[in-house]
């Protein structure tokens, strides 16, 4: 069984990072062994105890309950774990464990590694989703749709525009993760308070060959009380989380029965893909047998609401006393857990949803006829502004607007039938033709198509990976 298996895995433990009670394990001990070999290569350790502490630190040769239990003593689970660690190894090599360090250097670099591998994959998840979107920006460039701002239709877009938006956030997503992967993910290697004391003048050297064997940035001096960077991965992922949100909140939308202008196709691979006629089929309900959910967009905004609350947290744990603090450091561990974790499972619904999200032209074409030109009315007011100024055309089309609304009948009508309008256009020399030209919504798009074929060009020279350059405090190794 998988270390994040439960009953609600499917949905929240999507992503293919772990970042349960194994996957802090075998970081911790990974943190343990990678000490030993540091301060063996420093003349610290006797030949061979790195070696010896790297095979005693399987994570199968320790209980997590145990451990978990024993926290209770110490506020932590390192002791418990260093004490069985060394119990494992002869007394020459068992001196190596540990040595130099305190708890908090062994959870933080442990925290470090969990971000590194979480970060990988998500950006790898969010790579997928940046290539449907660009997809389906190039594929729908000239798709027109009714735009919608608070909710209420707006003047005509495209979908192609619309993808072009996802496309451009999923990137700048992707280059903050990258950034923060490059520059902000390193060791913590700093002893009892910061001096490394217990090692002497061999300190900072065994910080440095501790960096190189993690392969993480070697920082100017130990940060446990500057959480900066814990901040930073934070506040990454919290922005992967809000695009991955506001894509899902738009297919929810628009895939309404009463808009039904996007829906999400069945997966062909994965989770919930189905394999025959009687397998369970992708958005139905316990309740109605007709319903199809768009379960994809409905999972991402599940994980990407609860990260407000941790982003929240976490910077309110950024408050921390002198050299050590008392509890803002261990409240940060189950919460950047979290955030790893429903970053990366949103990150894979959404690389799942935009794969096979299905696009409906047809449904888009007669959600704008059936706005009968309202959505235009801002194009006429610019026919009638040289003549009448722009507040009287403006209160001239709204009025039109607001008695067609009433009776039910095209803008059209109302503009070139009802006499004050009709007479008032004649006066400012705008045709009927010209009119209906107004209300042509492929005639009224603006820069959409110039916007759309710009992100599709920054993407591209991005090379479609969101990278960055290399970190500003060390080599990943």
């Amino acid at each position: 069984m998988p270390d994040d298996a439960g009953i609600f895995s499917g949905v929240f433990g999507r992503g293919r990072a772990g970042t349960g009670s194994m996957a802090w394990l075998e970081a911790m001990l990974e943190v343990e062994a990678a000490l030993a070999r540091a301060l063996e290569r420093a003349g610290l350790a006797p030949e061979g105890a790195g070696a010896a502490v790297t095979e005693a630190a399987r994570p199968g040769n320790f209980d997590v309950a145990e451990l978990g239990a024993l926290a209770a003593l110490t506020g932590n689970p390192v002791p418990a774990l260093a004490r069985a660690l060394a119990g494992k190894l002869p007394k020459a090599a068992a001196g190596a464990v540990h040595h130099g360090a305190t708890s908090q250097d062994i959870l933080d670099t442990a925290m470090m590694l969990l971000a590194a591998r979480g970060i990988d994959v998500i950006l790898a998840d969010l790579a997928a989703a940046a290539r449907s979107a660009a997809g389906l920006a190039a594929e729908h460039r000239s798709t027109i749709m009714i735009g919608r701002t608070l909710l209420q239709q707006a003047v005509p877009v495209t979908f192609g525009l619309v993808a072009a938006g996802w496309l451009t956030g999923i990137d700048e997503a992707r280059q903050g993760l990258a950034q923060v992967r490059a520059q902000r993910l390193a060791v913590q290697f700093g002893g009892a308070a910061g001096t490394l004391a217990s090692l002497g003048d061999a300190g900072p050297r065994v910080a440095g060959l501790l960096a190189g064997e993690l392969g993480l940035a070697l920082p100017v001096l130990p940060w446990h009380t500057d959480r900066l960077r814990i901040l930073d991965v934070s506040a990454a992922l919290a922005r992967a989380g809000a695009v991955l949100g506001k894509i899902a909140r738009d297919v929810t939308l628009l895939a309404q029965s009463e808009v039904g202008e996007v829906s999400e196709g069945e997966p062909v691979t994965g989770p919930g893909a189905g394999t025959g006629p009687d397998a369970p089929r992708r958005g139905g309900s316990s309740a109605m047998p007709n319903k199809q959910n768009p379960v994809a967009a409905i999972a991402i905004l599940g994980c990407t609401r609860q990260v407000p609350g941790l982003l929240a947290t976490l910077t309110a744990a950024a408050e921390q006393e002198h050299q050590r603090a008392a509890g803002a450091w261990h409240a940060e561990w189950e919460p950047l857990a979290a955030l790893l974790r429903l970053t990366g499972s949103a990150a894979s619904w959404g690389a799942e949803l935009l794969g096979g999200l299905e696009v409906h032209p047809g449904r888009m074409r007669a959600n704008l006829a059936a706005a009968g030109g309202f959505p235009l009315a801002e194009r006429v007011t610019s026919l009638l502004a040289p003549a009448l100024g722009r507040t009287a055309a403006h209160d001239l089309v709204a009025g039109a607007a607001a008695r067609a609304a009433r009776a039910g009948r095209p803008l059209r009508d109302a503009l070139l039938q009802d006499p004050e309008p009709a007479r008032r256009l004649a006066e400012a020399g705008v045709s009927a033709e010209q009119v209906e030209a107004a209300l042509d919504p492929a005639g009224y798009l603006g820069a959409a198509g110039a916007f759309t074929d710009a992100a599709l060009d920054a993407h591209r020279r991005a090379g479609g990976t969101g990278k960055t350059g290399q970190g500003e405090e060390g080599s990943h190794g």
